[in-house]
């Protein structure tokens, strides 16, 4: 089953004090790159998130994003730099003493300065969170495989039709080919008549006419080309039907393809043959642009 390599899937795990999203974006690549934006947190579960993600995305650049909030009681605590916090109310004693004015300090004067009470983050077990971060990483990928499938199902049929159309054009290439060499022959007898007339039965050696037209057959000859071209295609419509990562497989396929065309069009002293090969790179340009969005 064709997959392709661009997609998107989220998943959202609630428990009763904390949530996890998470959510991936991928987009062609011929590695598998992937890059993981985490709350530093949750680092420690990075490895195993790689790991999960692997398993069902083979290739492509891989995004992934995770939100994660915490409002249970003990996710954070504030914290009171007490040292800070005594200088603090010296200091502000020297002012009102220099100044004569009242001093009216207290705690919540000094507990206005921003350095003095802080909020920190408590450590927190990433095993305790591990199980609803799997849930959502498992949903995301769910969600993100089934649209990368149904892409995958569309440039498949895209391919397979474009196969198809480079068998019929190899086909009129096949039936062409034989009249190549007839036509050569006619060509080269009628020269003769036209440089000799009357005279040609006399003066010209019909052996000599055939090994000429011999040596032109087989430097033209593409029957070779055209059964590997048969085959490289009907390999491709197998290959757009087999359940597993066939973007790479495909990359190659296409080259073999290219190098059977191009040869065809080096031996093709004729024009309709050149029309047809030209035709053959132009949809085999297309099935390459498309075969790179392919897992």
């Amino acid at each position: 089953m064709a997959t392709s390599m661009t997609g998107y899937g989220r998943g959202e795990a609630t428990g009763e004090d904390r949530r996890i999203i998470v959510e991936i974006k991928t987009i062609n690549n011929r590695y598998c790159d992937i890059q993981i934006r985490i709350p530093r947190i949750l680092a420690a579960l990075e490895n195993r998130i790689r790991e999960e993600i692997g398993r069902q995305v083979s290739r492509g650049k891989i995004d992934v994003f995770i939100n994660f909030e915490d409002k249970s009681a003990d996710a954070s605590r504030v914290v009171c730099d007490a040292s800070l916090a005594r200088a603090y109310a010296v200091a502000l004693r020297e002012i009102a003493a220099a100044a004569e004015v009242p001093d009216a300090l207290n705690a919540g004067v000094i507990g206005r300065f921003s350095d003095v009470l802080h909020v920190e983050t408590t450590q927190l077990d990433p095993e305790s969170v591990w199980q609803q971060l799997l849930h959502a990483l498992q949903m995301a990928l769910s969600s993100l495989n089934q649209m990368r499938r149904l892409e995958g199902d569309r440039l498949a049929a895209d391919l397979l039709q474009r196969g198809e159309c480079l068998e019929k054009l190899r086909q009129e290439v096949a039936l062409r080919a034989p009249l190549v060499v007839v036509e050569y022959r006619q060509r080269l007898q009628n020269r003769i008549n036209e440089l000799l007339g009357e005279r040609t039965s006399e003066l010209f050696d019909e052996q000599r006419l055939a090994a000429e037209v011999a040596i032109y057959a087989d430097k033209c000859a593409i029957d070779e080309e055209l059964v590997r071209l048969h085959s490289h295609l009907q390999q491709l419509s197998a290959i757009l039907q087999a359940d597993e990562p066939i973007g790479k497989k495909l990359d190659f396929l296409v080259q073999e393809i290219n190098r059977e065309i191009n040869t065809i069009g080096s031996k093709a002293n004729d024009l309709e043959l050149i029309n047809r090969v030209v035709a053959m790179k132009s949809e085999l340009e297309k099935i390459r642009e498309q075969i790179q969005n392919l897992e």
